[in-house]
């Protein structure tokens, strides 16, 4: 590689500068429409400053501008504009044509600063436990105890997780009322998040093979249509789907997930009743089938409105006792526009000071992001949950770790917090034991503003544990940023 010289990396910064520019002019002014809140107006030039950013290889530049000392732009999310402008700002001077002008430090770190005010008003004030915001999800049985929510504000959680695909309304009165109770006793009032449950994709009645209670590799099996399990081959095993549009857009060699993933499949053939479909891995000692089990159709383009006739009654409810809305199965900006006038409908004087929270489980929601992310954001308080769970169905777990990566940086850009979720130090919820590579997974969500713990027998104990690890990593890193503190174990 040749040496760099200051003309060179000044002219190359200088291109970049008016190359981000005309990119994000062109992305906020699709965007201008959907921004009613002014505050969330600069988030989105930045966040169109990064897109624009990130449209361009440079990694060549950065060796060189890491060559003269100067910032490689590798952190530069929430403040893109500022860190080129002091790249730009050292260089001229370098080449003699400008005194040295350094970028406001209040300009410079306005982003850092809008991620902790946002933060602060969708999960409430961080507590004293620990540096990273714990959002835990409620079991059924919370709502018979109020010594649950009690025990959860004592040990700090800022939020707790509402699922409405179980239970009923009088049950998530009463757990709203421990929450309230716990508030009077502790001084520490938990946000609440109630979960709309979207149109989950499940699997329904199974029939099995005579004298086969498993499928392996290799085998066939029938998937149909919700009440035509009995037109399929008798010589195969056979599970029903309950969405039909799903099913009905599958296409020929594309694949078919069920059970988290357990059971990986791709489409054979097609019929009127459903599909055949090849299993391609499973467990060992084969599959069973069972009903209630998630199907998950990550090559197939099918619209199904996130917005379901029972989210839209829960909605009733959950407008009027909810801090925030988690939106599942969200894929487009039409979804987001949706839940917004059906909250504005049901909440019509403040609908915009609820939180919302878009669940990112499927790739079409990945493609869709930064779109979806400024219409949800320019209206109301808004975070974004790292589903990972459904994301490593839909993407593939090799790619999980990398999309994770992406969309904390695309979020960090729009200024606004993440909620790192799904199976976070599962095996110390269920045993009490953990696992090293699920502590070595727990301490990376130091990089996002809220971890969410899901139910299990050992939950407290988990949570002063994840509270000393994200303590730890705390003094280490943030965001992407590494922390020198003074190394003492050597």
């Amino acid at each position: 590689m040749a040496e760099p010289d200051i003309e060179t990396l000044l002219h190359d910064i200088e291109t970049l500068r008016a190359e981000v520019t005309a990119g994000a002019e062109a992305a906020t002014r699709r965007w201008q429409d959907w921004i009613q809140r002014d505050d969330f107006a600069p988030s989105a030039q930045n966040f169109g400053q990064y897109l624009a950013l990130r449209r361009h290889d440079i990694r060549p530049l950065q060796r060189q501008l890491m060559r003269f000392g100067l910032s490689s732009l590798g952190r530069a999310e929430s403040r893109v504009m500022p860190a080129i402008e002091s790249i730009r700002h050292l260089l001229r001077a370098a080449a003699g044509q400008d005194a040295f002008t350094p970028v406001p430090a209040e300009d410079f770190f306005a982003g850092e600063a809008r991620i902790a005010a946002r933060s602060d008003a969708i999960f409430g004030p961080l507590s004293p436990h620990g540096p990273v915001r714990l959002l835990v999800t409620l079991p059924s049985s919370a709502a018979e105890d109020a010594g649950f929510l009690l025990r959860l504000a004592e040990l700090g959680a800022e939020a707790v997780r509402i699922n409405c695909a179980h239970d009923d309304e009088a049950a998530w009165e009463k757990m709203i009322a421990h929450v309230e109770a716990a508030a009077a006793a502790t001084g520490q009032r938990m946000k609440i998040f109630m979960d709309l449950a979207g149109p989950k994709i499940r699997t329904g009645a199974p029939r099995d093979r005579k004298g086969l209670k498993r499928v392996a590799a290799g085998d066939e099996l029938a998937i149909t249509l919700p009440g035509r399990l009995d037109e399929a081959p008798k010589s195969l095993a056979a599970i029903e789907c309950t969405l039909p549009e799903a099913l009905e857009a599958a296409q020929v060699g594309q694949r078919i997930f069920l059970d988290d993933g357990k059971l990986g499949t791709r489409v054979a053939r097609r019929e009127d009743w459903g599909v055949v479909v090849e299993v391609g891995t499973c467990p060992e000692k084969g599959y069973k089938l069972k009903p209630e089990k998630g199907i998950n159709f990550p090559e197939t383009d099918f619209d199904t409105p996130a917005l379901t006739e029972d989210d839209r009654a829960a909605l009733r409810f959950v407008a009027r006792h909810a801090d925030a809305v988690e939106f599942s199965f969200v894929q487009s900006v039409a979804d987001v526009e949706a839940l917004q006038e059906a909250l504005a409908a049901e909440r019509p004087d403040d609908w915009q000071a609820l939180g919302l929270v878009l669940k990112i489980e499927t790739s079409r929601a990945v493609r869709n992001l930064p779109d979806m992310l400024v219409r949800a954001a320019g209206r109301q308080p808004t975070a974004i949950m790292i589903a990972r769970g459904d994301l490593a169905v839909e993407i593939g777990f090799a790619r999980l770790a990398e999309m994770q990566e992406e969309i904390l940086w695309l979020c960090e850009a729009a200024q606004i917090p993440v909620i790192w979720a799904t199976q976070v130090l599962e095996s110390y919820l269920k045993t009490g034991t953990p696992s090293r590579g699920e502590m070595t997974d727990a301490a990376m969500a130091a990089r996002a503003e809220c971890v969410m713990l899901n139910k299990g027998p050992y939950l407290f104990e988990a949570m002063q544990e994840l509270d000393q690890l994200l303590g730890r990593m705390n003094e280490h890193m943030a965001k992407k940023t590494s922390l020198l503190r003074p190394l003492r174990s050597w």
